[in-house]
């Protein structure tokens, strides 16, 4: 079992910058890709960046340039340095990890950022 925890979340104004990071715990655990999805108001999650084990960071169009995702695989943890905040980013993001050699995934229970003057 492996368990997600997420953290860096706030209210930021318009331009503004927050670092999300998100660490994976539990026992004998071997993490595969850990990605951010976020989930805002009447929208259905989207995947926002994803990081493969050794492979290319992937983005969303609308943050391409702006948002940038980094892991430290000793740590178990996935970081997203959010630069440029809009009020379009405002939404709920959740930390989403698949596990090595399984078809298990696993979410984190998420943290708000709120883009507001």
């Amino acid at each position: 079992q492996v368990q997600l925890v997420e953290t860096g979340g706030g209210l930021v104004q318009p331009g503004g910058s927050l670092r999300l990071s998100c660490t994976a715990s539990g026992d004998n655990i071997c993490i595969a890709a850990m990605d951010w999805y976020r989930q805002a108001p009447g929208d259905e999650r989207e995947l926002v960046a994803a990081i493969p084990a050794g492979g290319t960071p992937f983005y969303t169009n609308s943050v391409k340039g702006r948002f940038t995702i980094s892991r430290d695989k000793d740590k178990n943890t996935v970081y997203l340095q959010m630069n440029s905040l809009k009020p379009e980013d405002t939404a709920v993001y959740y930390c989403n990890a698949d596990e090595c050699n399984s078809d298990r995934t696993y979410w984190g229970s998420g943290t708000q950022v709120t883009v507001s003057a």
